[in-house]
């Protein structure tokens, strides 16, 4: 079903973030960006992970890329001449390779070091969503990132463990909104990797329930052997296994993002 997008003049950016891995935040920003696309939405999805695991599972190779986000965010290069097709209607990229982990580096002592995507994609045009993937840590990329965002989504794995971070990524957004990006929103957690069987799972997402109450999103990604392997073949799960419930979830996710996020809009 064909939502439609906050009305605006320029895009929403959407920050994917957690600073532990193994918790399917590229595959849920890979796929909730070509669910979005599919929807007739103009999309951008910036890859702002070193390891560029978005890049390739929308089956772009890291090898060839001339210019990515590194480029972009040491000034090498503006936005406009890193964003790469992907083959899609609807859904662009900003690719990324290992060359990003420079950035971490260089940009220590670089003015504006937390501005530096924000301030290139002030000048994105014609896209109604900016999806970033960003790195499993809270360091300097993902800072960036969370000063260029309106809202962050927090992909959390469906395990005890997960739950230790929660509180201290809660804390780091709450800092970057009070100090450097005051329209900074948690949109919501999404749980990934649910396994309906066991009763960790159904504990793990009480828990969360009680402590976001009304930020946990509805729709649970399952764990699901096809969705990890849609990325091997460049392709979404939408794409390779449309069946699936792994398709189906991430369908229902992202109505449910755009639904929340019109809400957002509507309450400010």
């Amino acid at each position: 079903m064909a939502m439609a997008a906050i009305s605006s003049s320029e895009p929403y950016i959407l920050a994917l973030a957690n600073q532990k891995g193994g918790v399917g935040k590229t595959t849920t920003a890979v796929n909730l960006a070509g669910e979005l696309a599919s929807r007739g939405q103009q999309v951008l999805l910036v890859d702002c992970d070193p390891q560029g695991n978005a890049t390739t599972s929308l089956g772009v190779a890291k090898r060839d890329l001339r210019f990515s986000t590194y480029e972009v965010l040491v000034g090498i290069a503006g936005l406009d001449r890193s964003i790469r097709s992907t083959g899609r209607d609807g859904l662009d990229i900003v690719p990324a390779n290992e060359h990003l982990a420079g950035a971490m580096v260089e940009l220590v002592s670089a003015e504006r070091r937390e501005w530096r995507l924000a301030d290139a994609l002030s000048q994105v045009a014609g896209y109604d969503w900016v999806v970033l993937d960003c790195p499993p840590s809270l360091g300097l990329l993902t800072l960036n990132a969370l000063c260029a965002a309106r809202g962050v989504i927090v992909p959390l794995q469906c395990e005890y463990l997960a739950l230790e971070g929660l509180a201290q990524l809660k804390g780091t957004i709450d800092r970057v909104r009070d100090h450097l990006n005051p329209r900074l929103t948690i949109v919501g957690v999404v749980m990934t990797m649910f396994d309906g069987r066991t009763n960790l799972a159904q504990q793990v997402v009480e828990e969360v329930r009680r402590y976001f109450p009304q930020r946990i999103f509805n729709t649970l990604i399952p764990r699901s052997v096809r969705i990890s392997e849609a990325p091997s073949y460049g392709r979404t799960i939408a794409e390779y296994d449309p069946s699936s419930r792994g398709a189906q979830a991430y369908a229902a996710f992202a109505d449910e993002v755009m639904r929340r996020i019109d809400r957002q809009a509507v309450a400010r």
